[in-house]
């Protein structure tokens, strides 16, 4: 049994100023939910003078979110016939409240020639529309339904057995608007989230080594948010397989306070010019530094203004120095080694 649909829509408003106001549509969609159930009664002949008003029930079926039954009664439901016709009913058989649907009884012809004993609803127009019950145990159905005698010289019974068919069709109805899609903006923690990456350690592919112990980190993020880092990893004078970049110079515990702002860890290993730390300075790393850790702060820029301070100097008085290879004013040596 197929779906019957309606489609309803509203007309659109009319307006004096179309450009000015927005127009907006609907759709109502009023269809049925079906389901059928086969319900199959051998030794028909033993439930003659079962009593007249008394039924044989079928087992219950789910149809639209609701529990349905057949009941046949072999001697009718209504005292007036004296058992001259069976009786067909569906019943709702749950709970439920001005539940509307289309009903369809079928006694099947068992000789194979189609010619059903059919009562229904569907494919056909409705004046009052689709029946509604009310209740637990409201029925919909024929107190004649067929004449007995007819009933048992017919292709209808075969072996003693009848085979009857209920289809159920629920109206379900609801209404189709615009679509509205709302995309929630992730709030602006990227530094927490790169923080709480670098503790899970996964996906770590750099290691750094400092005074003997080993910080794992991530090429890709270095490389995003240093630009010496980006031309260490991935420019074209990166060495292969570098997976542990040595640091000399600094303690492991300065080190780690140094490692969710490693923008500025960045600068402290490669003192650079004014600009590129007034460049460092905008980081979200600096401003991570500031309120974590604003002694070591203060420890760092003192170190780079001298390191600047000693680059002027040099240069004013012809003297160079190899800032690539990390020489600082003390001799100390403060380098990458790749292992």
């Amino acid at each position: 049994m197929g779906i019957s649909r309606v489609c309803v829509e509203p007309s659109k408003p009319s307006t004096s100023s179309p450009s000015s106001s927005a127009v907006t549509t609907s759709t109502a969609r009023i269809e049925t939910v079906d389901g059928s159930h086969e319900f199959r009664i051998n030794g028909y002949s033993l439930s003659k003078g079962l009593g007249i008003g008394k039924y044989i029930a079928s087992d219950t079926f789910m149809v639209g979110g609701y529990l349905w039954a057949i009941y046949f009664y072999p001697d009718g439901k209504s005292a007036e016939d004296n058992a001259s016709y069976v009786s067909l009913f569906i019943a709702l058989a749950s709970e439920g409240t001005d539940v509307r649907a289309l009903f369809e009884l079928k006694l099947e012809d068992q000789s194979g020639k189609g010619n059903h004993k059919v009562h229904s609803h569907f494919g056909r127009p409705l004046e009052s529309g689709p029946y509604t019950l009310k209740y637990r145990g409201s029925m919909w159905g024929y107190k004649r339904f067929y004449k007995r005698t007819s009933l048992e010289t017919s292709d209808y019974l075969k072996d003693d057995c009848l085979v009857i068919t209920a289809t159920v069709g629920v109206v379900k109805s609801h209404t189709e608007g615009p679509k509205l899609y709302s995309i929630p903006v992730p709030p602006f923690d990227i530094g927490k989230k790169f923080g709480q990456l670098l503790e899970s350690n996964k996906g770590t592919d750099v290691n750094f080594e400092v005074d003997g112990e080993i910080f794992a980190a991530h090429k890709i993020v270095l490389a995003a948010r240093s630009p010496v880092f980006r031309a260490q990893l991935f420019g074209p004078m990166k060495e292969k397989n570098m997976q542990c970049i040595k640091v000399e110079d600094i303690e492991a515990p300065v080190f780690k306070k140094l490692e969710n702002g490693f923008v500025a860890m960045d600068s402290f290993l490669f003192p650079s010019f004014p600009l590129f730390r007034h460049s460092v300075m905008q980081t979200e790393g600096f401003e991570y530094l500031k309120v974590s850790c604003p002694s070591v702060i203060t420890e760092l820029l003192e170190y780079v203004a001298r390191i600047s301070e000693h680059s002027r100097s040099s240069f004013a008085y012809g003297n160079e120095i190899n800032m690539l290879d990390g020489g600082d004013i003390n001799g100390r040596r403060v380098k990458q080694r790749l292992y």
